[in-house]
């Protein structure tokens, strides 16, 4: 009776310690979008979307289109499919790499959706007339919620599965990703980069945790 009360206090201290150590990798990245949403000079901002979203190729532009869609389908099918595989196979080490790799995705949207209801940004198109929009827009435009997925998804896989024939497609898809946002008039440059930023962020901190996990 007492290693089992003893087993469970152990785990109960560790799901705490792992809460607060992920409180504050949300309040991190909470603080760090902020300073970066203050100081990130806005007419380096529009030039550079006015550029590459006015200055495009009209030809790319349902290319662009059907990429940037295709984050959700990837972000959900992913995971889901690496579990179904691992399942078949009997494979608890890649059931725990999927499990990984989709609470990653949950958690970086969860941040990203946080972050844009508190700062609010209107979308380029809103405040810049003369920029397309060529794709939905839907929340608030900082940060970037399709970039955040694409590098969580990247980040996460590549921390799984530390291949470079993993990393590679995996980066250029979530660079494809960011790109295409502002291609496609519906975010700012610094909306993407720290998109990017948290979605890697985030698969760090979530590899981190479950790590200390494991080894506890």
């Amino acid at each position: 009776m007492l290693n089992i009360f003893s087993f469970k206090t152990n785990n109960l201290q560790k799901v705490i310690i792992s809460a607060e150590n992920l409180k504050s990798g949300i309040f991190l990245f909470f603080f760090i979008s902020l300073i970066f949403q203050n100081t990130f000079s806005q007419n380096i901002n529009i030039e550079i979307l006015r550029k590459i979203n006015l200055e495009r190729n009209p030809s790319l532009d349902a290319g662009f289109r059907k990429l940037t869609n295709s984050i959700t389908y990837t972000d959900i099918g992913t995971p889901v499919i690496l579990f179904t595989v691992a399942a078949i196979k009997h494979d608890s080490v890649a059931k725990r790499k999927a499990v990984y790799i989709g609470s990653s995705l949950l958690l970086s949207a969860a941040i990203s959706g946080i972050i844009k209801k508190a700062v609010k940004e209107p979308r380029p198109f809103v405040t810049y007339p003369e920029i397309q929009k060529l794709t939905k827009a839907g929340s608030d435009s900082f940060p970037s919620g399709h970039t955040t997925d694409a590098f969580s998804l990247a980040t996460s896989l590549t921390l799984a599965y530390p291949k470079w024939y993993v990393a590679v497609p995996a980066y250029t898809y979530a660079s494809a990703i960011g790109y295409s946002r502002m291609h496609l008039g519906v975010h700012y440059p610094g909306d993407v980069l720290v998109g990017a930023l948290i979605g890697s962020g985030t698969a760090f901190l979530t590899h981190k945790i479950n790590y200390w996990l494991a080894k506890k």
